[in-house]
C-alpha cells in the first residue's frame, strides 16, 4: 500500500509586552525580544520550507506569521480555534498574583489540568476539544504537505499530548519555551488510521 507523509511544525510565539502574565485571550503584542526569538528560531530550523502557514488570530502569533508568509511567499490562513485558552479571572495577572488569589485552584490547575479550569475561564475540556479538532482538520486538509502552525504554549501542549497518545493531565509537565519549535511527521495509509512521530522538540 502507498504511504504518504505530511509534516506539521509547531512554533510558539516569543516573549510579549507586559512580562510574565496570564495573557490567554488578551491580545498583546510581541516584545522586541519576542520578535528576535522567533526570527532566530526560524533561521535555525532544518528544511524551513512550508506549503502553508496557519496562525492563531492573536497578534503575538499572527503578525509574525504574516511576516514569514510574505518573506517566503507562502499562503497564510487564520484559524480561530488555535487561539490560547481564556484564563478567566486570571487574565492579565502575574502568575504569582493568581497563585495568591486562588491557591487551591492554582494547585489543581497545574497538577491535574485535565480536570481543572481557570476560575470563570474556558473549561479545559472545551479548550482541548477545539484545539484537537482544529489540529486533526488541518492535518487532513493538508495531507502530503508541509505546514507551519504559529500558536500558543497551552495549544502546543494539548497538540503534543493528543498526537502522542498522552493523557491531557501531562500537559503541564511539557516544556514549551518562547519560540519553542516542534516537528511532527504524519504518515497516511489507506485502510488505517494515520500514525504520528515527533521528530524534534525545543
Amino acid at each position: 500500500m502507498t504511504v504518504t507523509s505530511s509534516r506539521i511544525d509547531l512554533l510558539r510565539h516569543g516573549a510579549c509586552e507586559g512580562g510574565e502574565i496570564f495573557r490567554g485571550s488578551t491580545d498583546v503584542a510581541l516584545s522586541e525580544t519576542g520578535w528576535s526569538q522567533m526570527r532566530d528560531k526560524v533561521a535555525r530550523v532544518d528544511e524551513p520550507h512550508w506549503d502553508h502557514i496557519v496562525t492563531s488570530p492573536l497578534q503575538r502569533c499572527a503578525r509574525f506569521a504574516e511576516e514569514l508568509s510574505n518573506q517566503h511567499g507562502v499562503t497564510l490562513s487564520v484559524n480561530d480555534d488555535l487561539r490560547e485558552i481564556h484564563f478567566g479571572d486570571w487574565e492579565g495577572l502575574p502568575h504569582s498574583e493568581a497563585q495568591q488569589r486562588d491557591p487551591e485552584v492554582w494547585r489543581k490547575f497545574w497538577q491535574s489540568p485535565d480536570s481543572a479550569s481557570p476560575p470563570n475561564g474556558e473549561a479545559m475540556s472545551d479548550f482541548c476539544a477545539r484545539v484537537t479538532g482544529a489540529l486533526d482538520a488541518i492535518a487532513q486538509q493538508h495531507s502530503g504537505q508541509s505546514v507551519l502552525l504559529v500558536v500558543h504554549g497551552a495549544v502546543i501542549r494539548v497538540m503534543i499530548c493528543h498526537w502522542l497518545g498522552m493523557p491531557m493531565g501531562a500537559m503541564t509537565r511539557l516544556s514549551v519555551p518562547y519560540a519553542g519549535f516542534s516537528r511532527f511527521h504524519i504518515y497516511h495509509q489507506d485502510g488505517r488510521e494515520p500514525w504520528v512521530q515527533l521528530h524534534s522538540h525545543g
